[in-house]
């Protein structure tokens, strides 16, 4: 007796509950994955694409019965295809689940203070920066194309690093714990239209790293000295010191 047999037969067990909370949880994740993205518009593309194969059927439309039939054929590559950068993003997620912390390696604390005072001294002088803050999920093939430096986390030396003219003042400055790993590091950028073309190369940088990963991005404009940070996907602009601490006391813990 399948599935459907035993709802109408009024058999259903706690099995096949636990079956349809199952489907319903993943469905639910990967609808608010592609919310008000690009592959949202994909999707429903998509499925108006398979669904000819079902009217054609239904109608006894043979020559698109037999077309559609052949793109049902390829629509799961084109899926694997067209959706990489949303697959990256939930396989991330997946990884960074409170569960699997345990088979994790731990950082040690992130302070504050030394990335804060930092950040008041680069906008006041209105010199552009990116830092890339690790979270549980390493950076490392980030670290890997950039210039290493694993020096121990200062005012004085994000400021050097970022001051123009220097060596490592362009790209990213990836931290973990209370160390500098690298600098010029190059981030991915977001895939997301800016509807208001407003933001440059450094705040879509911090938007797609942090699509893919559980690092914290902040930024620094070089045209208005603006300090914005970019989590999970969302950039927060305009942040004054308190509200910068704010944001790294969720996503690292208390105040160190």
């Amino acid at each position: 007796m399948n599935f459907f047999d035993r709802i109408l037969s009024l058999q259903f067990t706690w099995r096949d509950a636990i079956d349809v909370f199952a489907v319903a949880l993943i469905i639910y994740s990967i609808l608010n994955l592609i919310r008000g993205t690009r592959a949202m518009q994909i999707s429903i593309g998509l499925l108006l694409l398979a669904s000819t194969f079902f009217v054609a059927r239904a109608f006894n439309l043979t020559a698109l019965e037999v077309i559609s039939r052949e793109i049902l054929f390829y629509l799961p590559f084109a899926v694997i295809v067209l959706f990489q950068h949303e697959i990256r993003r939930a396989l991330a997620r997946m990884g960074g689940n409170p569960l699997l912390a345990i088979f994790r390696r731990r950082n040690g604390g992130v302070p504050f203070d030394p990335i804060l005072d930092a950040c008041e001294v680069l906008s006041a002088k209105r010199i552009g920066a990116l830092v890339a803050i690790e979270g549980a999920q390493t950076l490392r093939m980030y670290e890997e194309g950039a210039k290493p430096v694993d020096a121990l986390l200062s005012v004085e030396m994000l400021v050097a690093i970022f001051t123009p003219g220097g060596p490592l003042h362009d790209g990213a400055v990836i931290v973990r714990g209370n160390r500098i790993l690298a600098a010029g590091a190059f981030l991915p950028l977001t895939t997301v239209a800016d509807g208001k073309l407003a933001h440059g190369t450094r705040h879509r940088a911090a938007l797609g790293l942090s699509e893919e990963s559980d690092a914290l991005l902040i930024v620094i404009s070089e045209e208005n000295g603006s300090i914005a940070a970019a989590s999970e996907g969302t950039l927060h602009e305009n942040l004054d010191r308190l509200m910068l601490r704010q944001l790294m006391s969720e996503r690292f813990g208390a105040h160190r």
